[in-house]
């Protein structure tokens, strides 16, 4: 599940944070005046004649963003020779793509709100949701056509696994698949996939050293997969102010998150363990029957205080850190020290 998380300034906050030395604020000072043309081209690009069109097209768009996909590829572009034309259509494309898939999670996971705002279905229909996200698919693919067959087959196979994560993750793991393996293999196409291709199409379309291409496409996989576990831990904040949402809204939901997945491992041998699982199972039911979904209050704290909530955070780090670790064939220097924190950020978010 794609889930919500409350936006504020970062796409202005972000690159600051980034780059803090003073021989490194040019750098942040080109990042900001970059996603600026970013953001207004992504406005142009969304528009639609037709306004049954337009209105939901851009909707979310208008909502606003961190833009952590369009700045990646900014920042890998620094790699080579910088942004330039070809490298901000590859970020206005990456974000299209990213911008599409959340159309389609709202209407499969049923989300009332995204990004702060009434989710799109909910303002319009299913059908008029599903179709505008297809519509962003098709304006992403067209910016794509004129960038080279690399960038078409990047393009189609990122989206295949955008496809594939959705799948597996509607199924669910099957008899033979080991649970946590398979949520993390679906966070990885779900959300790494996208995030690796942002970070490769800075590199490709910089110009830079094709020896980079894919290590930071690891890099970005893996800040992804690091960026939705942590999204695990923020989901049972209380902080509604900050996450746009009621604390456990994934919980409620029957969405078995890392946190849950690791209580029922450790359920099996009883005591506790079991007790929390069969709460929290026993609650969701409740909720699926028509309870208020406060059934569920006391569980979620107590998920929240579990050994396996700190469990998760201390995963997310660890991909974070093995992310930062694919690093090592880049040479010092600004940009390599951007992107460290900027995985640093990720896990140190909370909100």
């Amino acid at each position: 599940m794609s889930r919500p998380i409350a936006e504020d300034t970062a796409t202005q906050a972000l690159p600051m944070r980034l780059f803090r030395g003073a021989q490194d604020r040019r750098h942040a000072k080109v990042l900001q005046e970059q996603l600026e043309l970013i953001e207004s081209g992504l406005m142009e690009h969304l528009r639609f004649a037709s306004p049954v069109a337009d209105a939901p097209a851009r909707y979310l768009m208008r909502a606003g963003g961190k833009r952590i996909r369009p700045m990646l590829t900014l920042l890998t572009s620094e790699l080579g020779d910088g942004p330039n034309e070809l490298v901000r259509r590859a970020a206005q494309a990456v974000e299209m793509t990213h911008l599409a898939s959340l159309y389609h999670d709202d209407v499969m996971d049923d989300a009332k709100l995204r990004r702060g705002v009434p989710a799109a279905q909910t303002v319009w229909s299913n059908s008029v949701a599903i179709l505008a996200g297809d519509l962003l698919f098709a304006r992403a693919s067209s910016l794509v056509s004129g960038m080279g067959e690399e960038a078409i087959l990047l393009q189609a196979q990122t989206f295949e696994r955008l496809c594939l994560g959705q799948l597996h993750e509607t199924v669910g793991p099957q008899p033979e698949d080991e649970p946590i393996a398979h949520y993390i293999q679906v966070l990885a196409d779900k959300t790494g996939a996208l995030i690796a291709t942002a970070a490769r199409m800075g590199v490709m379309f910089g110009n830079g050293p094709a020896e980079f291409a894919d290590p930071v496409m690891e890099y970005g996989e893996r800040i992804g997969v690091a960026f939705q576990l942590i999204d695990d831990v923020i989901d049972l904040s209380p902080q509604k102010e900050q996450t746009g949402k009621r604390a456990g809204t994934d919980l409620r939901a029957g969405v078995a998150t890392l946190p849950l997945l690791l209580l029922q491992q450790r359920a099996e041998a009883g005591g506790a363990d079991a007790e929390l699982l069969e709460q929290i199972e026993t609650g969701v039911a409740a909720i699926e029957g028509g309870a208020d979904a406060g059934v569920l209050d006391a569980a979620v704290e107590a998920l929240r205080a579990h050994e396996v909530t700190r469990e998760t955070e201390a995963t997310a780090r660890r991909w974070a850190a093995e992310a930062v670790a694919a690093l090592d064939v880049l040479p010092k220097s600004p940009v390599k020290r951007a992107l460290e924190r900027m995985a640093d950020s990720i896990v140190s978010r909370e909100g």
